[in-house]
């Protein structure tokens, strides 16, 4: 599954080169570079955690966070600040955000930031997810089956988490291809490339001698099914 980033930053070079960093990271990135767009896309798009700078050119970025926690949503937040200021650390960790970085930052830093946020909300902390023989390694991206190694593409990797971290639930196409292409998604004229990765998947993980989890519901997506 790759995870969606909103940079929320009006340095327009600051905000591009953690977009390059991040998108090397395999995440999938969107920018806003003030709170009118940003508040725009958190009402269209829900994102694994957003980066939230405080200065922006219309106000006060924690209006957006205020926005998130209006409509109960569950995007991770990490406040961006040049001002190291106490006041904002402790007004944005109020509001909810779940982390806070002083700039200047490093891009490793921040990447480790990130996927402990993401961790904590959508895995309860966990660094793996096991489901019976299979086990999904968060922090390498790899899968075992039966303790033997799978060698999967990103893709076919992204697929599988989006999949098994929504266990038990019917995932429709539009979904997985969103989360597999972002925005890029609504460009496309048909998702037969879902069905491609998926027969891929299911094939390798059938090979490795995984159960037969996957299932294709007609008209409606897919499920990842496990007791």
């Amino acid at each position: 599954m790759r995870m969606k980033i909103l940079i929320v930053e009006d340095e327009i070079d600051l905000a591009q080169s953690m977009a390059s960093y991040l998108k090397g990271e395999n995440y999938l990135c969107e920018l806003a570079p003030d709170c009118r767009t940003a508040l725009e896309k958190i009402e269209l798009f829900d994102y694994d955690c957003i980066l939230l700078d405080i200065s922006l050119p219309d106000g006060n970025g924690l209006k957006v966070l205020k926005e998130l926690k209006a409509n109960n949503k569950t995007d991770g937040v990490i406040i961006l600040s040049a001002r190291n200021s106490i006041d904002d650390k402790i007004d944005g960790l109020n509001l909810g955000a779940d982390d806070y970085l002083s700039k200047p930052f490093h891009l490793p830093e921040l990447n480790a930031r990130i996927a402990a946020v993401i961790r904590r909300r959508r895995f309860e902390g966990n660094k793996t997810l096991v489901l019976n023989e299979l086990t999904i390694d968060l922090v390498g991206k790899t899968v075992v089956v039966n303790q033997e190694p799978v060698d999967l593409t990103r893709k076919e990797y992204d697929l599988l988490l989006y999949l098994a971290s929504n266990k038990n639930r019917v995932i429709s196409k539009n979904a997985i291809a969103e989360h597999l292409s972002g925005e890029q998604a609504m460009s496309y004229d048909n998702l037969d490339f879902i069905y491609s990765h998926m027969k891929n998947l299911k094939r390798k993980l059938h090979q490795a001698g995984c159960g037969d989890y996957i299932r294709s519901l007609y008209g409606m997506g897919y499920k990842f099914e496990v007791r």
